[in-house]
């Protein structure tokens, strides 16, 4: 079997940051998918669960209303490494194009106060696994270490 596209990524060499995972055409439509990088693969701590559904409760709770990319939001999602998250978005795009969307929603996850949309009984399946403190701690770093001082090296995959 061959290796999935992922699976080639130098995970050694790469850095937090937004890439463009694959493209995906299905006729005239695109679907990009974007590997949103949080901590660094093999290097530092992974997110814990509670913070990672707290992170995507909010994102994609902030994704699915936003005024542009509401309907353009296919899916946001967690990466079984626990390491960041994949968002997948109807367009063919470029990481830098999303980087002004992603500097929005992540400080909105950095100021979020209040209850978690969806952190209920009704809503959730696991409504009990959050941890926004930590959530908005890590959106935040993110935002300041990475979104703020984006450049090259956390908008392309690194070379094998």
């Amino acid at each position: 079997m061959e290796k999935i596209a992922s699976f080639t990524v130098n995970h050694e060499k790469l850095l937090p940051g937004v890439y463009v995972s694959r493209k995906d055409k299905f006729g005239e439509v695109v679907l990009t998918t974007f590997d949103i990088r949080m901590t660094r693969p093999n290097f530092e701590p992974v997110m814990n669960t509670a913070e990672m559904h707290t992170i995507e409760h909010l994102a994609a709770t902030f994704l699915r209303n936003h005024s542009v990319y509401g309907s353009k939001t296919v899916y946001f999602g967690p990466m079984g490494c626990r390491t960041g998250f994949y968002l997948i978005l109807n367009g063919n795009y470029k990481s830098k194009d999303i980087v002004n969307l992603l500097i929005e929603m992540y400080k909105f996850i950095a100021n979020f106060e209040g209850d978690v949309p969806g952190a209920a009984a009704r809503d959730c399946g696991n409504y009990l696994d959050m941890n926004l403190p930590m959530a908005k701690y890590i959106g935040n770093k993110f935002l300041n270490e990475v979104l703020l001082n984006v450049n090259e090296k956390n908008l392309n995959y690194p070379e094998n």
